[in-house]
């Protein structure tokens, strides 16, 4: 049993190692499982080219559905952390914000992923049942030694600030205290208010983009903000593969996450 868990947990630093750099212990993820919520959107039509496009650009990892990897998801380029998502719900739904389990910790490991992803949102009517689906991916997850990163999001009648920071903080604790190894949340707004996200917070913190920005600057801010607040990284989707050249702009921000730049560098980066 002891040998057996130590195992266990030897594959599963082995599997974060292909999502975090292993020299800053930060990471920068794009996750790309919109098709189910939304459809194919601009960006996510032809997969294979924007992942080539990310990968190049330095991310560690993305984060897909199932389907995706099946039907075949590289095209070429270098290596870059598989997550694979296991839960959604779309917009089409009366119930939009109630994510239902669609794949399994042992799919996942079949299709050669790195790490499994699960997405709950804290105040949505059906909020048990999410908890409890979490609850169950986080077993499967420590037996198989599976990294988990939990997507935790405020959305109910209840919440009147989704981007207070005691709610977010909430948030992020949850997602640690039911077993997630990393755990995505937004950004509060600043670096002061992120901070006390982080330090009630005992597993990795990292920050999601949110809607598509209008400002390359604003994106890189928060980006900076949230490393300066002690947060592990980014999981930022659509304003990094939207983006007019999503290669430079994931560069830029994998040197604010990985090299510490400062925004007016990564801006640079993105002109040249």
């Amino acid at each position: 049993m002891g040998v057996d868990l130590v195992g266990k947990q030897i594959g599963k630093r082995v599997r974060l190692e292909r999502i975090f750099n292993r020299e800053t212990g930060r990471t920068v993820i794009i996750p790309m499982d919109h098709g189910v919520t939304v459809g194919p959107i601009a960006g996510l039509t032809d997969m294979k080219s924007t992942i080539n496009d990310v990968a190049c650009g330095g991310a560690n990892a993305i984060v897909i559905h199932k389907g995706i990897v099946t039907a075949g998801h590289r095209g070429g380029g270098p290596d870059v952390g598989l997550i694979v998502h296991l839960s959604g719900s779309t917009s089409l739904s009366p119930f939009p914000n109630t994510k239902t389990l669609v794949c399994t910790v042992e799919e996942a490991i079949r299709l050669g992923a790195d790490g499994v992803s699960i997405h709950v949102n804290l105040g949505d009517e059906n909020e048990r049942e999410m908890l409890r689906d979490f609850g169950e991916v986080a077993h499967k997850a420590f037996e198989w030694g599976m990294p988990l990163l939990a997507m935790i999001y405020p959305r109910g009648p209840k919440i009147k600030d989704s981007y207070d920071p005691d709610v977010i903080a909430h948030c992020a604790r949850l997602g640690a205290e039911l077993g997630a190894d990393v755990v995505k949340v937004s950004y509060t707004g600043s670096p002061e208010t992120f901070r006390k996200v982080v330090e009630g917070c005992p597993v990795p913190v990292v920050i999601a983009g949110g809607p598509k920005m209008d400002s390359d600057r604003a994106v890189l801010e928060m980006v900076k903000g949230a490393i300066e607040a002690g947060g592990a990284g980014v999981s930022i989707g659509r304003n990094a593969f939207q983006h007019a050249n999503p290669r430079k702009m994931v560069r830029a921000i994998a040197r604010i996450v990985h090299e510490n730049i400062s925004v007016d560098e990564a801006m640079k980066e993105l002109e040249d």
